[in-house]
């Protein structure tokens, strides 16, 4: 009995950035054991945001000091892709990095951590039956035949996990890859290539309808259900945007943190060591679909300091975003700076143009079992034809053995701490008093965004949804003969400066305020 008391707390233990003493990525129960430790630091607060439908907590992460809303505040965000289960571990080791090791940072900003957005899905990694699921736990008719789930997955050569399976079909589209033969490809049939095989997710025709797994026993998947560019009546993505207690609880809470600046997600989605490109037409729609001209400057210059902290190139990395992602979401809809890596990647290996045939070859140079070899299997619905049942074993591509993710999460918190160094610094400088005559005095002063990144992004500042800098002159009003009290500024750029003056009767002690929730504030005193 002490024994396995004693192995279970060496699994659950993990806090004050310390290496997390297991062997594989924990398990729903662990990651809540150890965001509750996180709870009892008194930076930290912790909030259940809603409930799944499958009855799991999604959960957000307060980190900060003092008057958090009142400083800029980045949100890091996992588990957007259930089979994503690297950024779960990124998002949260992060947390515990930060108030474990690197706690002055919360002295001028504020984090908000979602550790995990899918757990519904997340729970497959460590199911009986493993595939890379996406969808949370609500009943779904995704093929819209009636009836909700009935043709999903099948484990046809019973190893616990979902592969593909291959049918010998001269009539085929695939054929084996040039650059290993364990890769299907599709032929090219503008080179004289023939096809040689049909080729399925492992699974059965349930339905009877001609169709394979497509109607799977899951329900909406969080990173496709999103309002930017909802793929309306697509498999995951549900009747309309939105639509989940966990996106909706996501946005309602988000649409109350004025003080975000930046986004960092750990998704699929690269935007950090593959930069998004501005579209001087695409940017002229009026649902605009290209990073805009000024915000591509910005984030070309986080993706050069993500690569000096994240140097491995990754091979051939052209995810930049999905139709109703998060990542995008928080950029077009939400008007932030949003960036987002996968945090992990196969490096290029060898020369290979396959991305499959490249992974293999790298976790072949490394001795590691990725590999389901081709198994011959009798299939129902194929009675006379070969089938065989193989392929890359789920979640390896993605998600990297469990004792690189120290390393790893190391590197990226790294990044996430010097992004928050660069965030909107306001200051005030020059405040001077100049006697005009007849007790009237001008007051100027020039407010400096003394920061490599501007106090709102383009995009914020074009869809007018981020609040704009403010400037308060707090003087009794009788004594203010020009100038406004309160002025407003749409923006500052990267080390760019607004002059400011007033001219007031009388002798008087002012207060100057300036600032946005998301740039922060900054105030000086002045007696003349």
């Amino acid at each position: 009995m002490r024994k396995h008391l004693f192995f279970g707390l060496l699994l659950a233990t993990t806090f004050c950035g310390k290496a997390f003493a297991q062997s594989d990525y924990p398990t729903l129960s662990q990651t809540t054991q150890r965001i509750q430790k996180l709870s009892a630091n008194p930076a930290v607060e912790l909030k259940t945001l809603t409930k799944t439908a499958g009855g799991k907590e999604i959960y957000a992460l307060e980190i900060g000091t003092g008057a958090k809303d009142q400083k800029p505040a980045i949100a890091v965000v996992g588990g957007v892709e259930g089979f994503h289960v690297l950024s779960v571990e990124l998002a949260l080791q992060f947390a515990e990095k930060l108030v474990g090791e690197n706690a002055k940072a919360l002295e001028s900003t504020t984090f908000y951590v979602f550790p995990n957005l899918s757990p519904d899905a997340y729970a497959q990694y460590h199911a009986a039956l493993k595939y890379e699921r996406r969808g949370n736990a609500v009943a779904m008719d995704h093929d819209r035949d009636g009836t909700p789930g009935d043709n999903g997955y099948s484990d046809l050569n019973e190893d616990g996990q979902i592969t593909w399976m291959r049918v010998a079909d001269p009539m085929g589209e695939w054929t084996t890859s040039k650059e290993d033969p364990r890769v299907m490809v599709k032929a090219d049939r503008s080179k004289g290539e023939a096809g040689k095989y049909l080729v399925f997710k492992e699974s059965v025709d349930s339905d009877k309808d001609g169709k394979f797994a497509e109607d799977l026993t899951e329900g909406i998947a969080f990173n496709k259900s999103l309002s930017y560019k909802f793929p309306v009546f697509e498999p995951l993505a549900g009747d309309i945007a939105v639509s989940q207690l966990e996106s909706r609880a996501l946005l309602d809470y988000l649409f109350e943190q004025w003080n975000i600046f930046a986004f960092v997600t750990f998704s699929p989605a690269n935007n950090l060591s593959n930069p998004l490109k501005y579209s001087a037409s695409e940017a002229r729609k009026r649902v605009v679909t290209s990073i805009l001209e000024k915000d591509q400057v910005s984030q070309a210059m986080v993706a050069d300091l993500y690569s000096k902290s994240n140097p491995a190139k990754a091979f051939q990395q052209t995810n930049q975003g999905t139709d109703g992602d998060f990542f995008q979401w928080a950029y077009f809809h939400f008007a932030r700076f949003s960036f987002s890596t996968p945090g992990y990647w196969t490096p290029e290996f060898k020369g290979k143009t396959n991305a499959e045939a490249n992974f293999l070859a790298w976790a072949d140079s490394l001795k590691q079992e990725v590999f389901v070899p081709w198994t011959p299997v009798q299939h129902p619905d194929f009675p006379n034809q070969q089938v065989e049942v193989g392929g890359i074993k789920p979640f390896v591509m993605v998600n990297p053995p469990f004792e690189k993710v120290g390393e790893i999460a190391k590197q990226h918190t790294d990044f996430i701490l010097k992004l928050a160094a660069m965030q909107p610094k306001l200051e005030f400088h020059h405040l001077k008093a100049e006697k005009l005559g007849n007790g009237l005095t001008r007051i100027s002063v020039d407010l400096f965004n003394n920061s490599p990144l501007p106090t709102h992004s383009e995009m914020g500042t074009r869809s007018r949804w981020l609040k704009k800098l403010r400037i308060d002159l707090k003087v009794p009003v009788e004594q203010l003969v020009a100038g406004e009290a309160v002025q407003l500024l749409p923006a500052l750029g990267a080390f760019e400066k607004a002059s400011l003056s007033w001219i007031v009767k009388g002798k008087s002690t002012l207060e100057l305020k300036a600032g946005a929730p998301h740039a922060g504030f900054v105030s000086q005193t002045l007696t003349f």
